[in-house]
Formats: C-alpha cells, structure tokens, sequence
C-alpha cells in the first residue's frame, strides 16, 4: 500500500491487503483516509469515504463487537506521543 495516501491504489488491490495489514497499518491507513476525507473534493471525498467502509469491515472483524473502540483508543495513544 502507499503509505502516503491510500487512494494511490486500485481499490481492489487496496481491500485484497487490508487482511495482510498490521492492526497499525489499517488505523494509520483510517487516520489518512479521514483527513483525506476532509479536504478533498467531491471524486476524492467519495472514494476516500468507501476506503474508509472498507476498513471499518476490517477492523469488525478483527475486533468483534467493538466498533472502531479499537481504532479510536489508537488515535487517542497517537495524541500522547
């Protein structure tokens, strides 16, 4: 994946690593993909906001029943550092 920005790959190629990621890899990948989200353009909003729903699956399903609980409390560690 490009750590830059994960719109620069195909979505399919995108989603198929998701699995392969590291638990940091798909939150830094989330944390992009929001701030990427916020500023960009209408094209850019709506593929970034569809890479988002894709790590939300992810991260259910690596973390049953805690939302994106997971995701936030690595965001709220990241403000520490």
């Amino acid at each position: 994946m490009a750590a830059d920005n994960p719109l620069n790959d195909p979505v399919a190629d995108f989603a198929s690593r998701l699995e392969a990621m590291t638990d940091d890899e798909v939150f830094t990948a989330m944390n992009t993909l929001e701030a990427v989200s916020e500023r960009a353009g209408n094209a850019d909003r709506d593929e970034a906001l569809a890479r988002i729903a894709l790590i939300e699956v992810e991260i259910e399903r690596r973390f049953p029943g805690q939302l994106l609980s997971p995701y936030r409390d690595w965001k709220r560690r990241q403000l520490l550092l």
